[in-house]
């Protein structure tokens, strides 16, 4: 979740065109087989690196190394073992409000991930995100799986990468979201939105996702692109529940950003997995009504952020 300078909040509805090569079709729908690698659930969050530097998109946050964010109850495991990662709601008036950014100990480049959710923050200011990135941001690549602002009611799944990335129109019929604007995935140099995909799934972010308990949000890279999936908690795949998942049965991805017009082995490297809460920022603080400065006043109302949690049932790694 870098710098963006400007997202594309009204998307436009791509002609469903067949792709010219039967070949590249192909290969999407093959079948592979997937082993557990890794599997992150409860107390293992703890132990992923808390980020505690300034906030490289100007959110007003304060983000907590570990023990301050653990002392401070803003990072804590329920009995039931869900893991929770909240924005401060109690200080008044203060211009930075204490917030919690978590990356993976480990980078993947390829893989399948599967990341079961209960709830995700929402209110005035906020700026969540679950996403992935690189190492030499844009250059390794960033993908923003869920994110969005204050009361959004629809996610946008976005990359960012260095020169030579599109997105390719081509495979508009094969994915259920509907492309933005941008099709160019170059960002940095103040030009920062990237190529992005919002999704028309219903309850896929905010108040109406934590309505019915969330989901899980998988995504899958390998050479032949990235595509990512949106399961609702009523209708996740059972292969899924029984760490035994087949994406060929899933179904039309929410996301699909091909390899024919984006190299996904040069632009995608050495990721980890992030989840942070910031607060206005380059992103939300443009978009807020008012402007950044009346954004940046409701950070002092800790009323605003009685919602702001990430409730995250596991992460689960595989290998194919």
């Amino acid at each position: 979740m870098q710098p963006i300078s400007a997202l594309i909040l009204l998307a436009f509805p791509l002609a469903a065109l067949c792709h010219p090569s039967a070949r590249r079709d192909e290969v999407f729908q093959s079948r592979a087989t997937f082993t557990l690698k890794d599997h992150y659930q409860g107390k293992d969050f703890l132990d992923w690196d808390f980020f505690s530097n300034a906030d490289p998109t100007h959110g007003n946050v304060n983000y907590l190394t570990k023990s301050e964010a653990i002392a401070k109850g803003l990072a804590y495991v329920q009995k039931d073992g869900t893991t929770v990662l909240a924005v401060d709601d109690t200080s008044r008036g203060v211009k930075n409000r204490d917030s919690v950014r978590i990356s993976s100990p480990k980078a993947y480049t390829t893989g399948l991930f599967i990341a079961d959710i209960w709830a995700m923050p929402h209110g005035p200011t906020t700026w969540p995100a679950y996403w992935t990135v690189g190492p030499n941001w844009p250059h390794n690549g960033e993908i923003d799986l869920l994110e969005g602002v204050g009361e959004s009611e629809t996610n946008q799944i976005t990359l960012h990468t260095g020169a030579g990335c599109t997105l390719d129109t081509g495979f508009a019929a094969k994915f259920s979201g509907k492309a933005t604007g941008t099709k160019n995935c170059q960002s940095g140099n103040g030009g920062n939105a990237g190529c992005g995909i919002r999704e028309t799934t219903p309850n896929a972010y905010g108040h109406k996702f934590n309505m019915i308990a969330g989901g899980v949000t998988a995504h899958l890279v390998d050479a032949s692109g990235i595509k990512v999936w949106r399961f609702p908690r009523t209708d996740i795949p059972a292969d899924i529940t029984a760490q035994k998942p087949d994406p060929s049965t899933w179904g039309k991805p929410a996301a699909l950003f091909s390899s024919s017009t984006c190299d996904i082995k040069e632009h995608f490297k050495d990721h980890v997995l992030t989840f942070d809460t910031t607060l206005c920022g380059d992103l939300a603080g443009n978009l807020f009504p008012g402007g950044p400065a009346a954004c940046e006043k409701e950070v002092g109302n800790p009323d605003n952020f009685k919602l702001a949690k990430w409730m995250i049932n596991y992460v689960a790694v595989y290998d194919s």
